[in-house]
């Protein structure tokens, strides 16, 4: 039982981070190997790229709210990518440890104030609960 609609998509975005710090971490680890690529994930801008084309899926809590046809095949996926465009050092690898880091502790901190926002989110889940029950 999920303590609200705003529970589910906090944490799908917890996901998001999770994925996002393991393909960070890989980058790190493989600073040393020649050839080596930086990873990304494509979720966040195809995300954006959905919101500016107001393409977003609506939901209906209602009966009586307009039902949309809604076309998954295009939803958003999470999908590793070599991002391209960036400096090589000589052995061909182009991980920049500064910009990893420092997009680590960005997404630590996003991470962290998910799970604040999830657990206040339940915290007030459970205060309506017990409100009710006592009536």
């Amino acid at each position: 039982m999920k303590a609200s609609n705003v529970s589910e998509t906090l944490f799908n975005h917890l996901n998001y981070r999770a994925e996002r710090q393991k393909v960070i971490s890989s980058n790190i680890a493989n600073i040393n190997t020649p050839d080596y690529k930086t990873k990304e994930l494509s979720f966040e801008s195809q995300l954006k790229e959905k919101n500016r084309q107001k393409d977003l899926e609506l939901t209906t809590t209602n009966q009586r709210h307009i039902k949309e046809k809604v076309d998954n095949s295009n939803r958003p996926k999470m999908e590793v990518y070599e991002v391209e465009n960036l400096q090589e050092q000589n052995d061909g690898n182009n991980v920049n440890l500064d910009t990893q880091m420092s997009e680590m502790a960005k997404n630590n901190t996003i991470f962290q104030a998910l799970q604040a926002s999830i657990r206040k989110d339940v915290t007030f889940f459970t205060s309506v609960i017990d409100a009710s029950a006592k009536n």
